[in-house]
C-alpha cells in the first residue's frame, strides 16, 4: 500500500482521498477546523437553517460522471437559482433576459426586437475586446453596463473594470427570453443536508486520517515519508512568496437573523456603487424544502486579499500572470508532489471543474 498526503479537505483534497483510500493509506492536513473548504455548511444554532458559511454554493454541471459521483454522497434536490438585482431602487433579474430589458427600457420588445435593439446599443467600434469594459460595451451597451456591471464590478474587484480581463465577462449570459435561470446548465441541485456530509462520507475511511487545525508549509513536509503529495492550497504560499503574493479578492459577511422572511428571494446583488455591500444571501431559501419561522440572511462585502483572509477569487491581472510564470517555473521542477485545485493553479474553478480535475487525477494513482 502506497502512503499519500493531501494538503486541503476541500473538493480537491477530498475527492482524492475518497478515490485513493481503497489501496493506499492516505493523510489529509487541513489547517482551518473543519472539513470542506469553502463549501463547509452547518446548522445555525438558533434557527436550525443551513448555512453556507462561506457564501452561497449552488451545484451546477453538464458533466454527468460528476453529477453521477457527487450523488453518491449526498441526495441533490433539484434547484434553480433566480438572482435579482437592485439598481436604482428597482428590482431586475439576473442574467440580463428580456425581462430585464423590457422593464429597463419600459418596453414591451419581443425576442427579436430586444436582439435588434440590443444590437443597436452595442459599441461596434470594439473588434476585439481588450479588457471586462469592452466586453460589456460590446455586449449590451453603455446603459446595461453601467446599471447591472460597473459598480458591482467595481465593488466586487476593487478597481475600475477596464484593469479586469474581458474573460470574467464572458461567464454572464444575455438572453432574449424570459429565462431567469442564473445558470445555463442542465444539472442544478443543492445537496438536501448541506454540503458538509459530503465531505464526512468521502473521508470516511479506515484508510483516511484527517487532521485539522495544521496549516503545512513546504518545509515541513517530509517526503521521504510518503510516496506522493497533493497539495491544494495556495501556490505562491508554497513558495514562500519568494516572487511575491498573487492578487486575490476576499468576501467578508455581516450575519443578521430576523423574524419570517427578509428578503423573499436566496440571492440579491446590489448593483449601485454607493452601497457597500455586493450582494445579500438569505439561507432558508436555498432549502426551500424545509420551513423556519426565522431567517437568516448575510450581508457579503468584497476586499483585497491580506496575510490573514481567504483567498477567494484570482485575478490573474498583468502581473500576477507573469509572477505565477515564475511559480509554475518552480512547481515543473518537482516530481513527487501535484499542485490541484483553484488556489493552487490560480484559476477560478466551478466545483465541477474542481471534482473533475480531482478524479482525472487520481486515476494517474490508483
Amino acid at each position: 500500500m502506497k502512503k499519500y498526503l493531501i494538503i486541503g479537505s476541500g473538493f480537491s483534497g477530498s475527492v482524492l482521498a475518497q478515490q485513493l483510500c481503497e489501496n493506499n493509506i492516505v493523510h489529509v492536513v487541513e489547517e482551518r477546523s473543519h472539513i470542506g473548504g469553502n463549501c463547509y455548511t452547518e446548522k445555525d444554532a438558533e434557527t436550525g437553517i443551513t448555512l453556507h458559511q462561506y457564501g452561497p454554493h449552488i451545484f451546477n454541471t453538464d458533466n454527468v460522471e460528476v453529477w453521477n459521483y457527487i450523488q453518491q454522497f449526498c441526495e441533490m434536490v433539484p434547484f434553480i437559482n433566480r438572482v435579482k438585482s437592485i439598481y436604482q431602487n428597482q428590482v431586475y433579474s439576473l442574467p440580463i433576459n428580456l425581462h430585464t430589458i423590457n422593464q429597463f427600457f419600459k418596453k414591451d420588445f419581443s425576442p427579436k426586437e430586444a436582439k435588434s435593439f440590443i444590437e443597436s446599443l452595442s459599441d461596434t467600434s470594439i473588434d476585439v475586446p481588450q479588457n471586462f469594459e469592452e466586453q460589456a460595451l460590446k455586449f449590451v451597451g453603455k446603459d446595461l453596463y453601467k446599471a447591472f456591471f460597473y459598480g458591482y464590478t467595481k465593488k466586487q474587484w476593487g478597481c475600475e473594470p477596464s484593469e479586469l480581463p474581458a474573460s470574467i465577462l464572458k461567464r454572464l449570459p444575455v438572453r432574449f427570453n424570459y429565462n431567469d435561470n442564473y445558470y445555463a446548465m442542465p444539472l442544478q441541485g443543492i445537496p438536501r443536508n448541506g454540503y458538509t456530509e459530503i465531505f464526512e462520507k468521502m473521508l470516511n475511511h479506515p484508510n483516511i486520517t484527517v487532521t485539522l487545525n495544521k496549516k503545512i508549509t513546504a518545509e515541513e513536509i517530509d517526503f521521504s515519508e510518503y510516496d506522493h503529495v497533493f497539495y491544494s492550497g495556495p501556490i505562491d504560499a508554497y513558495f514562500g512568496y519568494k516572487y511575491g503574493r498573487l492578487g486575490y479578492r476576499t468576501v467578508f459577511f455581516e450575519k443578521f437573523t430576523d423574524e419570517g422572511d427578509f428578503q423573499g428571494n436566496a440571492v440579491i446583488n446590489y448593483a449601485d456603487q454607493e452601497t457597500p455591500h455586493t450582494r445579500i444571501h438569505e439561507h432558508k431559501h436555498f432549502t426551500p424544502w424545509e420551513e423556519h419561522d426565522k431567517t437568516v440572511y448575510f450581508k457579503e462585502f468584497s476586499k483585497e486579499t491580506d496575510e490573514k483572509d481567504i483567498p477567494y477569487y484570482p485575478k490573474r491581472l498583468q502581473g500576477d500572470m507573469e509572477m505565477l510564470e515564475k511559480y509554475f517555473e518552480e512547481k515543473d521542477k518537482l516530481s513527487n508532489i501535484t499542485f490541484i485545485g483553484r488556489l493552487a493553479t490560480y484559476r477560478y474553478m466551478d466545483m465541477h471543474h474542481v471534482i473533475a480535475e480531482a478524479l482525472e487525477t487520481a486515476k494517474q494513482f490508483q
